[in-house]
């Protein structure tokens, strides 16, 4: 009889790996390589770089000097400008939320393949835990999730206290017994709609202070251009010019700050906003599908549907690693 390959996911070569148990002698491994999310970071600064040698280095090629773009004075009033209304535009809950986006943006994500594996892994075994020994057998694993064997199998997921509290919360709904599923369901999306709103407040704070942005940077130049006036007949016209160049700095930097620097942040937030709203996605339809009926394997099929096709496991991989996981 063949026996099921066996799936294994190493973390340091983030490769899937399966392996065939059939014959003992063949140690042999097929790998799958997926998309390396390490690698977003050096992207980032990758791109920061090409940025900032295409343009400084546009304009010494030019035959620009670069000394002239140093001008604290402009960069004191755009950037203090930027950041004196990005803190009075937000409140403190939402400029501590940014912090720690910003922070995320230039770390991978732990949203990955092996993540969904994991999580639709979890969920397979509490489904069929219900159909065998009825709902109230999940009642001590969704009350004390660090606490039930279940959970423990997948640290990954254990890890993550926001998917653990909003799949045990609706697996506490399901053992109540006392709603049905189009109610469950759009106690859902009130969730995460809740969820995106607030999971988007710092990209929206941070798209503002790039969209205003170029906005001091004129702020910037005019007063420099008021200052320039306001010296005309007491420099030289050699200094005016240097006076008039310096001024024009503010208007520059406020453009290259914004579309070149401040703007990708604020894209990379969203980016990960989208990442880490699946996993939620993959939970609703996975019991909502258990709820109308199907069983576990099918339910799980609808989860594994809504996933971004990078991070999507074939139905073959979870498979098997559903089955790898059934026996540890």
């Amino acid at each position: 009889m063949k026996s099921w390959p066996c799936l294994e996911i190493t973390q340091k070569s983030h490769f899937i790996r399966t392996k065939d148990f059939t014959n003992s002698a063949d140690n042999t491994y097929t790998e799958k390589p997926f998309i390396d999310r390490e690698l977003q970071p050096m992207l980032v600064a990758i791109g920061f770089v090409i940025v900032i040698f295409s343009v400084l280095g546009g304009f010494a090629f030019m035959g620009g000097h670069l000394v002239t773009l140093w001008q604290p004075v402009e960069v004191l009033i755009i950037g203090g400008g930027a950041l004196g209304a990005f803190i009075v535009s937000n409140t403190p809950s939402i400029l501590k939320a940014t912090g720690k986006a910003l922070g995320g943006a230039f770390k991978p994500s732990a949203i990955t393949k092996a993540f969904y594996m994991s999580l639709m892994a979890l969920m397979y075994e509490i489904l069929t835990k219900v159909r065998k020994e009825g709902l109230m057998s999940i009642e001590g694993d969704v009350e004390e999730p660090e606490q039930s064997p279940l959970f423990q199998k997948y640290p990954e997921v254990l890890a993550d206290h926001h998917i653990v509290e909003f799949l045990t919360d609706y697996l506490r709904l399901m053992v109540s017994g006392n709603l049905n599923p189009m109610e469950i369901e759009n106690l859902m999306d009130g969730e995460l709609e809740t969820h995106h709103q607030e999971a988007h407040t710092p990209q929206s704070a941070v798209q503002q202070m790039a969209d205003g942005l170029p906005a001091f940077g004129i702020v910037a130049a005019v007063m420099g251009v008021v200052h320039v006036m306001g010296s005309v007949g007491q420099v030289s016209n050699a200094e005016l010019g240097v006076m008039i160049a310096a001024a024009l700095v503010g208007t520059f930097l406020g453009i290259l700050l914004a579309y070149g620097f401040v703007g990708p942040l604020a894209s990379i937030i969203n980016h990960k906003i989208a990442e880490s709203s699946k996993p939620f996605e993959c939970v609703k339809t996975t019991l909502l599908a258990s709820l109308n009926g199907y069983s576990p394997a099918l339910a799980v099929e609808f989860g594994r549907k809504v996933l971004y096709s990078t991070e999507r496991p074939t139905f073959i991989e979870l498979e098997e690693h559903v089955k790898s996981t059934k026996g540890k």
